[in-house]
């Protein structure tokens, strides 16, 4: 009998959260840690970008966010803002919709987003 897959993927090759933040962020940089059937965290570097004009993030999964690094705030289509800062969290459970209004444009945003199922 095998190991989970998540058992699998964690049992490979440390990773440090904070390593290899890129120098130039011309766009948002996004990166898979894991993948399992019901659960993603992806690890996400920002600098002034932010979600398009037009749009919502409108997800089949719920999505928790970690800010470990800078600073950004997330509007809700119900006309809600919350700002999030180093060390805060939110949790946006399915379809709901929301976008990202603004990063720190001086300093890397990095964030740690948590996509799971119920």
């Amino acid at each position: 009998m095998g190991r989970p897959a998540f058992a699998r993927q964690c049992s490979g090759a440390m990773k440090n959260l904070y390593a290899d933040i890129p120098d130039n962020l011309d766009a948002e940089q996004f990166e898979a840690l894991l993948r399992a059937r019901s659960v993603r965290i992806e690890r996400i570097f920002s600098r002034g970008q932010t979600s398009p004009a037009e749009g919502w993030y409108d997800q089949a999964e719920h999505e928790w966010v970690l800010v470990l690094e800078g600073r950004g705030i997330i509007g809700f289509e119900d006309g809600r803002e919350i700002k999030l800062q180093k060390g805060e969290c939110l949790n946006i459970p399915a379809h709901v919709k929301h976008k990202v209004k603004w990063t720190d444009p001086d300093n890397t945003t990095i964030w740690l987003c948590v996509f799971y199922k119920d």
